[in-house]
């Protein structure tokens, strides 16, 4: 499948790369690239034997300088809201994936691409990253989940400071910050990503796959609640033939040999 503002390749089998393709625009975030993210989100979650997904952005200076702001200052307030929506949605079947999503920030990460980093369960940056939420400085406040993810990866107090100053935050700050999971020089970040990635694709699919259901959904509960959730999925995978083919290649010190089910 191809689409007008985005790539997708399968970089191996099961690891997939997503590429915002408008180095030109600095890969901003017009309506017709959310449909094109949404779409490629889509079609790697439907490929039953998808274990990773790599976003990053085409071109050294930005994985997604913002949203298009040439789009949104023709917008009445209806169609931003309508735009502000897509954007949700958009970001949201990222963080739905039923496999980790991880960001691959290879310069700017501003407004609506700093929500879009957010919305990937992690973040390997570049040196060379520089990650915020402007809007502010637009008269608007961010309107694709930044308020709310940012507070819940940095905490509160940062996420105000970044939201309210609109200050930049250089890969170092991020990391420290918890913002990034890891920071390497800008020629490492594929293979850095790809590293992670393998990682990932070399275990159970489906205790990654519910690992990650836990962690997202598990949010939302109160701790209680979401301890009960963990330990009915526990209970449920221990009925797979990946729990049984884990354990015994444990106990026969081999690798294990997973089928997914």
């Amino acid at each position: 499948m191809t689409y007008a503002t985005v790539l997708l390749e399968e970089k191996e089998p099961g690891i997939f790369l997503l590429t915002i393709n408008r180095e030109k625009a600095l890969n901003a975030l017009a309506p017709e690239v959310l449909d094109d993210i949404a779409a490629a989100v889509g079609a790697v979650s439907g490929n039953a034997g998808a274990r990773c997904l790599l976003v990053t952005g085409a071109g050294g200076r930005a994985f997604v300088a913002g949203a298009d702001i040439a789009a949104m200052s023709a917008m009445a307030p209806l169609a931003a809201r309508d735009f502000a929506l897509k954007g949700h949605a958009t970001l949201r079947a990222l963080e739905l994936a039923p496999f980790p999503v991880i960001a691959l920030v290879n310069g700017y990460a501003l407004g609506g691409g700093c929500e879009l980093a957010l919305a990937c369960d992690f973040i390997v940056a570049s040196e060379k990253a520089q990650f915020g939420q402007p809007e502010v400085n637009l008269g608007i406040c961010p309107g694709f989940g930044g308020t709310q993810r940012l507070t819940r990866v940095v905490g509160k107090p940062m996420a105000l400071e970044l939201v309210t100053t609109g200050r930049q935050v250089k890969a170092d700050e991020a990391l420290r910050i918890g913002l990034a999971n890891h920071v390497v020089a800008p020629d490492a970040l594929l293979d850095k990503g790809m590293e992670l990635a393998r990682m990932i694709a070399a275990k159970g699919p489906v205790a990654v796959k519910m690992s990650k259901h836990l962690v997202v959904h598990g949010q939302d509960l109160d701790l209680a609640n979401a301890n009960t959730h963990e330990a009915d999925v526990f209970g449920l995978l221990c009925a797979t033939d990946d729990k049984r083919e884990g354990m015994a290649a444990f106990l026969e010190k081999r690798p294990a040999k997973f089928a997914g089910r």
